[in-house]
């Protein structure tokens, strides 16, 4: 049948006015022949079927929706002719297109074709980008935060936009708490730490343990109480959805969305995608707390492995610095400790020293040294012994590293600052003098880890006022730079730097060597550098560790 070709979608042809009189009642469309008065002269079997007692005779527009009375109308009282293309409504509950055509003595004989289906697929089609950009981009924002607090915002803000007029997120309880977020569609955004009911919202129980969410239509919205619901919303509830939020192996929380009685209720596609929702949610809360967890324990532990802040003891200062060999750590194979003597008569035990290798794997060995040396503290007259007991707990240890130590044991008398150094394989301490003169600590020794015995020569010196000791790692002199980038820092331009420092405080002599070293490896590689600097205080008062105590007298 020609004229039934002509008329499908996108068709540019229209069926002549012959055609249209001889085809029409048998068309499977419901087809309308109304006069140019607005009467119905016939009505095929299809279109008696859409409009249930539609005869010929009747005003059309008692028998059809005014869209397409207006339409007919346009045409007989000559606004538009009939080929100005087709018109469209509902009839009944279902979508249809009318296509006219002449069939002479002015009548016009409606074409109506049901377009519902195609449009139900185009919304879906439409519906399901939408969805499908939605958690593109709620995904995209929930995991670019590793803050939970701002994470839960964030989820409770895109679910109120994007799925519900309110949304509440409820995450697991914090002893007999839970921490409760709540938002408003195009409101703000509300926090809070509350002691909550959960069994009183159905489902939230469940959902709060990882189990499936209860349908919404199973939910009564009489039932919600109070604290639910965010202050603002408008109205009464009329539609509630309780999912949970899945996390890596353990629920994040629950997600709760309202909607006002005035609202349309939840459908079956809105709870399947607020199921998808939450498990973005709860996948990018789950990893933010993973976060803030091994965040909070590498802090505890990183604590015990930076380098302690140095003040003034006794009447010495006491200045330390270090660069981890990567600017994105902060701690490496390079440390110092100063420990305090119980008093003015009591010796400062200073140490520093290098283990093998860089990174975390020798930061957990130099942690292992210190805590050593901190237990060994009462033998800390004796450096030689020390260094004996140290060698030996590495040695029966599962670390294969060794290290490099130089002790320093301080004490001052009147106005000079009197010393006992001892190197174990490292490199000596160097002392500037008040006229300028750079030595070198007659110590020497093996390093320890290594050998079955530590050898080690202690030497005395004495500091007078404005003089300074310093000790550091090879990472100073070792540090490759300058014009080519490949000549060492080495300990000449060290000591020329520090015969520059002639009465400077030990944070300045300290951060002097720091900054020439720095500015000499530019942005090349470099070795874990660290150095401690003390001197004898000008002024010869005394004054405890932090610095906050009494002020005491010279010996």
């Amino acid at each position: 049948m020609p004229s039934l070709v002509s008329l499908s979608r996108g068709s540019p042809a229209r069926p002549s006015a012959e055609q249209a009189v001889t085809t029409w009642p048998e068309a499977p469309y419901p087809v309308l022949v109304v006069d140019r008065h607005g009467g119905l002269v016939r009505v095929n079997e299809a279109a008696r079927l859409l409009l249930p007692g539609a005869a010929r005779g009747d005003r059309l527009h008692e028998r059809v929706p005014s869209w397409l009375s207006q339409a007919h109308r346009r045409i007989g009282d000559g606004s538009c002719g009939p080929s100005a293309g087709t018109s469209a409504g509902r009839i009944n509950d279902r979508f249809f297109e009318a296509h006219p055509t002449p069939a002479g003595e002015g009548d016009i004989v409606w074409w109506l074709v049901d377009d519902t289906d195609r449009r139900l697929a185009e919304t879906a089609l439409s519906d399901s980008r939408t969805r499908t950009d939605v958690l593109s981009e709620s995904s995209s924002a929930l995991l670019s935060t590793l803050n939970v607090p701002r994470c839960m915002e964030m989820a409770a803000s895109m679910a109120a936009e994007h799925l519900a007029e309110a949304a509440v997120l409820v995450a697991p309880a914090q002893g007999r708490r839970h921490p409760v977020t709540s938002a408003l569609k195009g409101g703000p955004v509300d926090r809070t730490t509350r002691k909550v009911n959960v069994a009183e919202v159905p489902g939230l129980s469940e959902a709060l343990q990882g189990f499936p969410p209860v349908p919404a239509r199973w939910i009564n919205p009489a039932d919600i109480p109070g604290w639910v619901v965010p202050e603002g919303f408008a109205g009464p509830v009329g539609s509630v959805i309780v999912t949970p939020l899945p996390g890596h192996g353990v629920p994040a929380g629950a997600l709760i969305l309202l909607r006002s009685s005035t609202e349309q209720a939840f459908t079956e596609g809105e709870e399947v995608f607020a199921r998808l929702f939450a498990a973005r949610a709860g996948a990018a809360l789950s990893a933010a707390r993973l976060y803030t967890e091994q965040a909070s324990i590498t802090a505890t532990l990183m604590h015990e492995l930076l380098p302690p802040t140095l003040r003034s003891v006794h009447g010495v200062e006491y200045a330390g610095g270090y660069r981890a060999s990567r600017d994105h750590e902060r701690v490496g194979g390079d440390f110092y400790d100063v420990h305090p003597g119980t008093g003015p008569a009591e010796e400062t035990l200073v140490v520093l020293g290098d283990v093998a290798g860089k990174g975390l794997d020798a930061a957990v060995l130099t942690g292992k040294i210190r805590n050593t040396l901190h237990a060994l503290l009462p033998l800390a007259e004796d450096h030689v012994r020390v260094l004996e007991l140290l060698n030996g707990a590495l040695l029966t240890s599962h670390h294969t590293r060794f290290a490099t130590l130089v002790l320093a044991s301080v004490r001052r008398r009147a106005h000079r600052v009197h010393l006992r150094l001892t190197s174990a394989g490292h490199m000596p301490p160097l002392i500037v003098r008040a006229d300028g003169t750079v030595e070198e600590a007659a110590t020497r020794g093996t390093l320890v880890g290594a050998l079955p015995q530590v050898t080690a020569h202690t030497v005395r010196t004495v500091l007078a006022p404005g003089e300074t000791c310093l000790l550091y790692t090879d990472g100073i002199t070792e540090a490759r730079g300058g014009p080519l980038g490949d000549e060492l820092f080495g300990e000449r331009r060290l000591r020329r730097a520090l015969a520059e420092c002639v009465g400077m405080p030990a944070e300045a002599v300290v951060e002097r060597v720091q900054m020439l070293a720095a500015q000499w490896i530019g942005a090349g590689r470099h070795d874990d550098m660290a150095l401690v600097a003390f001197n004898a205080r000008r002024n010869g008062s005394l004054t405890v560790v932090n610095g906050d105590g009494d002020r005491g007298r010279d010996e």
